[in-house]
């Protein structure tokens, strides 16, 4: 992916090197087995699953003063990058629908974090947060996807990040509300297929922002896409439960297959066409 020269984000919170500010508490009824695989797919959104505990010092900026620098950085400028292309792309598509775009925050960890949603710890994976309308992602996780995952390429973690940020468009169009209401109503199964339904769709809304990054900025090369498919395929609940616990329980699915995850990326990233990936429309 085509990336360096590019503008950097000026929505990023940088906690790196902070520490994590507080215990993690992971619970909400699931095995350690099952919270592990969960956490390990992207885009969870753990207000179920973590305490309520809020650390005032989430708003505060971690540019507090120089730092030596990390082996990580040239991830973490690259991530923001990521997040100005999605910006930029969601700027415009907002714009020619007539409506205005409220762009997220992403925060950069080590180890755990405190959200609006609870703590969480880097075995969970990036998330997203709709209480603070904030991405969190810890980078370590970037090195995860190509090592664990055998998921190599910059453009793997640029899916990540446009998932996570498929996730705000989701809260900002109102669909995580109505899914989230659901939740007392339907049984864990019945509420787990909605959730799929949510992951596929931001897998989506990360395709239609590659189909108009590169439209914009030509940020594709080579590779790039095979690298996004081969990411969705290795974080998909099948694989991640068969690798876990050698079967697979669909109706404990909450991210779809490696066979979903990928089509319905791709399908946004070959139309870029919104209509195409209606909520009611995901299978």
């Amino acid at each position: 992916m085509r990336w360096r020269g590019e503008r950097e984000s000026d929505n990023i919170e940088d906690s790196r090197g902070m520490g994590n500010g507080g215990k993690v508490a992971i619970g909400g009824g699931i095995g350690a087995i099952i919270v592990l695989v969960i956490g390990l797919l992207t885009g969870k959104d753990f207000s179920s699953l973590l305490s309520t505990t809020q650390d005032p010092s989430v708003t505060q900026s971690a540019n507090n003063g120089p730092r030596a620098p990390r082996a990580d950085d040239s991830t973490a400028q690259f991530v923001s990058v990521v997040l100005a292309s999605t910006e930029d792309v969601w700027n415009k598509i907002y714009r020619d629908n007539n409506m205005q775009y409220q762009q997220p925050k992403l925060r950069m960890f080590d180890d755990a974090v405190q959200s609006a949603c609870g703590n969480a710890s880097a075995a969970m994976g990036p998330f997203y947060c709709p209480a603070d309308q904030k991405v969190y992602i810890d980078l370590s996780f970037c090195n995860e996807l190509k090592e664990r995952f055998r998921a190599p390429g910059n453009f793997a973690i640029a899916y990540v990040v446009a998932h996570e940020v498929g996730h705000h468009v989701q809260n900002l169009m109102g669909i995580s509300e109505q899914v989230q209401r659901q939740r007392s109503r339907l049984s864990e199964a019945d509420y787990n297929k909605l959730s799929v339904k949510l992951e596929l769709q931001a897998d989506f809304l990360a395709g239609v922002w590659a189909y108009h990054a590169n439209q914009m900025r030509g940020i594709l090369e080579p590779g790039d896409l095979e690298s996004a498919l081969t990411a969705a395929n290795a974080i998909g609940d099948d694989k991640l439960q068969k690798e876990a616990q050698g079967y697979v329980v669909p109706d404990a699915f909450t991210h779809g297959t490696s066979q979903q995850r990928m089509y319905w990326f791709k399908k946004g990233f070959e139309s870029g066409n919104l209509n195409l990936g209606r909520f009611q429309d995901i299978r």
